[in-house]
């Protein structure tokens, strides 16, 4: 296990430098891939993915990636600026969409959507897919990173932990290659606490359970920390400022298991929405430096 930190300035001038010269590729998009089957799909506009891949090139590495938006309103559109800056880096990513929970307590319109596994499994659904129809786009199955910002970040942890979605497509968390889960929570009888204890008490009911459900045997089903018993997969955390304690808690847990091939990184000097904007649209990424090289150091042979 690695703790990391950013303030040496030597690391970020190396890392700068490895930003500047890294070559540039020219991408192609594919928007709207559904990735269930049009008789399946309960929301047409939500169980789809925007694949984004390096053109002229094979064999490349893959990153899934689950965008924010507190299971209720993540949007895989808005992804669109991180994608294409991880494929002008030669990494493929396939933004994905799922089905929402309701959110009254951010829009009252929001009233109705779904629960806890739903996300998940289409999450596993699209996962699926790209598994599937890697041939036709080039990338490279055994190849494939998972990752995640906020909730997104719960899903990629739960996803490449607990075995039982991936299995019930026909496939195993062996192929995921490695896990980068960003500003996430990771116990869920932990969130549903802090949100209770808060001073908008409220949103213990109104957001988590209307995500997870309404019983402790839920929130400990929908918890990644649940699923450490069998850890194999190399893992990259990042955390902003807001998140630290979540991310405390699940580095704790996992010091408590024999598995050690994870780093976290506490990113003190940004916020939630801005570290995800500094991955996600800032020319030069120290953090975006980081997780390209985690990718690619784990797909050398």
């Amino acid at each position: 296990m690695k703790q990391l930190s950013l303030t040496g300035i030597l690391f970020v001038a190396v890392l700068n430098c490895f930003s500047q010269s890294a070559p540039k590729s020219a991408i192609i998009e594919i928007p709207d891939l559904l990735y269930v089957n049009e008789a399946e799909a309960e929301n047409d506009s939500l169980q789809r993915l925007n694949l984004v891949i390096p053109e002229g090139v094979e064999n490349f590495p893959l990153l899934i990636w689950i965008g924010g938006g507190a299971w209720s309103y993540v949007d895989r559109n808005v992804e669109m600026d991180l994608a294409r800056k991880f494929a002008a880096a030669g990494i493929g990513v396939a933004a994905v969409g799922h089905r929402l929970s309701p959110a009254i307590w951010r829009d009252s319109s929001l009233t109705t959507g779904i629960q806890h596994p739903k996300h998940i499994e289409d999450i596993a659904a699209a996962v699926k897919w790209l598994y599937d129809n890697a041939p036709k786009y080039q990338y490279d199955r055994t190849k494939i990173f998972i990752g995640g910002f906020s909730s997104g970040a719960q899903l990629a942890a739960l996803l490449s932990f607990d075995n039982r979605y991936l299995e019930k497509v026909g496939l195993s968390t062996d192929l995921i290659k490695g896990i980068i889960p960003i500003s996430g929570t990771y116990d869920i009888v932990n969130y549903y606490e802090v949100m209770k204890n808060s001073d908008r008490p409220e949103m213990a009911d109104l957001h988590v359970k209307a995500v997870f459900g309404e019983n402790n045997s839920d929130f400990i089903d929908a918890s990644p920390i649940t699923y450490l018993d069998s850890l194999s997969i190399p893992m990259l955390v990042m955390v902003d400022r807001y998140l630290i304690n979540y991310t405390k808690i699940f580095e704790e847990k996992l010091m408590e298991t024999s598995f050690g091939d994870f780093q976290v990184l506490y990113i003190h000097n940004l916020t939630h929405g801005e570290l995800w904007r500094n991955i996600s649209r800032k020319e030069n990424s120290i953090y975006r430096d980081m997780i390209i090289e985690f990718i690619t150091s784990h797909t050398q042979s």
